[in-house]
């Protein structure tokens, strides 16, 4: 039987969670911005995928193991902090590749698949949506939970994470605000990788 409160409950949670500024919209507006639109959409398909991850500990009872592992957690700290840094350097390193507009999206693509891996890796390896989903999980859901309610959540929690960075995918795509980006590519591409690299630096050391 569907628990039509503890689904709204959990939604509403996460609603308020995902708006919030965080490694994935970091990520959502570089593809974005770097690339073009479906770029960034398929990145947001990759934020999702990673939300099953995290919904996987509560199917799976991974919660209790997790947060009573510090050395697992650390790990998946240091990882998705890593990971972070990685892409804020790679990306540093790579300024001679200008944002894309009209006449030049043809030359930088990168492939869908390796657009949905790195916002499937940013999502899983960010510490603070492993936290985040350890605590929601822990506190909001428990063995009475129906699978019926489970599976009703984990769908519109993916769902509704891939339609939201969409929707900032296609924002930030909009040729008024590219006008404006192209401009100041340069500097707005080396924003993106400084706070990335500042995001990683800050998982580390709080």
């Amino acid at each position: 039987m569907l628990d039509l409160g503890l689904i709204l409950t959990v939604v509403l949670i996460h609603s308020v969670a995902l708006v919030s500024p965080g490694p994935d919209f970091v990520i959502a507006c570089r593809n974005t911005m770097l690339y073009n639109r479906k770029t960034g959409i398929f990145t947001a398909v990759g934020f999702g995928l990673g939300i099953g991850v995290h919904i996987s500990y509560a199917v799976f009872g991974l919660t209790w193991l997790i947060s009573n592992n510090e050395v697992v957690f650390s790990l998946i700290q240091y990882a998705g902090a890593s990971y972070l840094v990685f892409i804020g350097v790679q990306s540093l390193r790579s300024q001679n590749i200008a944002i894309s507009n009209d006449s030049t999206k043809a030359k930088r693509k990168i492939s869908k698949w390796k657009a949905v891996r790195i916002g499937f890796l940013t999502n899983v390896l960010n510490p603070k949506a492993t936290l985040f989903f350890l605590s929601l999980f822990s506190t909001v859901l428990n063995p009475s939970v129906s699978s019926e309610t489970l599976t009703l959540i984990s769908i519109i929690l993916v769902i509704s994470t891939i339609i939201w960075f969409s929707l900032v995918a296609i924002f930030v795509s909009r040729r008024q605000f590219m006008i404006i980006v192209n401009r100041y590519e340069k500097r707005v591409n080396q924003f993106f990788c400084i706070l990335l690299i500042g995001v990683g630096v800050v998982i580390v050391f709080l």
